[in-house]
């Protein structure tokens, strides 16, 4: 079957040369921005990429946007800092041959502070990225936003081999975003009519710690993998944290359960 990989940039120009590298067996290679400085569209361009520029939806509706673009209804999403390794590109492209399913998802293996994760938090994260578009769609979610399946799809089936995310960002950066993500999370929720607990608040980063770090054996990534479940742990609290801030300010108590 055809495929078309669709990625969404904005200012990527370092990250998505190896992107694009990785996929090079695709029919089609889609990029949308949003509008960047750093000559992320023309190094696209130069690669053979299809460009269209589309002005910030939020993540669910903006790789949505892109998925509804690509020439092919079978789509491979992926972003600028990822890549596909060799074991999965053989299973994308045999997955292609003879599919047995409408979607497919693959372990995601995340590199911290200069290591690939291979247990906690950091792996298997697994990613719903290769889907028949016509079965499967984005959420309209404008963080941790994914895809989902329709029902008359049928099970989503497993690929062997990892999606490589490749992420160069500083600490700085990472905590900088990861503060946007608790904010947009915290008012999704409390739009949802979830509340936060003072229980949820207190416990929710020491329960988190025990799954990832013990459970999950997070503790075998040495110190990177510490301060992965950590921060991780900090993210939790301070999205129920927030959630209480935007409840007072609307004159409520938060009482209940998130």
């Amino acid at each position: 079957m055809p495929l078309s990989v669709v990625i969404i940039t904005l200012n990527a120009a370092a990250q998505l040369p190896a992107c694009l590298d990785s996929v090079d067996f695709a029919d089609e290679v889609l990029v949308v921005d949003s509008g960047s400085s750093d000559g992320t569209v023309e190094l696209a361009r130069a690669r053979g990429a299809r460009v269209i520029h589309q002005d910030w939806l939020g993540f669910g509706p903006q790789k949505q946007f892109a998925v509804e673009q690509a020439a092919h209804d079978w789509v491979l999403c992926l972003d600028a800092d990822e890549r596909v390794s060799a074991p999965l590109r053989t299973s994308i492209l045999a997955a292609l041959a003879a599919p047995t399913a409408r979607a497919y998802r693959f372990a995601r293996c995340n590199r911290f502070l200069g290591r690939y994760l291979r247990h906690g938090e950091g792996y298997p994260d697994w990613s719903l990225r290769l889907f028949h578009r016509g079965h499967a769609r984005w959420s309209d979610d404008a963080v941790h936003e994914k895809v989902v399946v329709a029902s008359e799809a049928g099970p989503v089936a497993t690929l062997a081999g990892d999606l490589m995310h490749d992420s160069a960002e500083s600490i700085a950066a990472y905590l900088t975003k990861q503060n946007r993500y608790t904010s947009l999370a915290a008012e999704a929720a409390v739009a949802a009519g979830k509340r936060a607990s003072a229980g949820r608040v207190a416990l929710s980063p020491l329960v988190r710690f025990f799954k990832f770090y013990v459970v999950r054996r997070g503790f075998l990534d040495g110190l990177p993998g510490f301060i992965h479940v950590t921060i991780g742990c900090f993210n939790s609290f301070t999205k129920y944290a927030k959630m209480r801030e935007i409840a007072l300010r609307a004159g409520r108590h938060g009482s209940g359960q998130g």
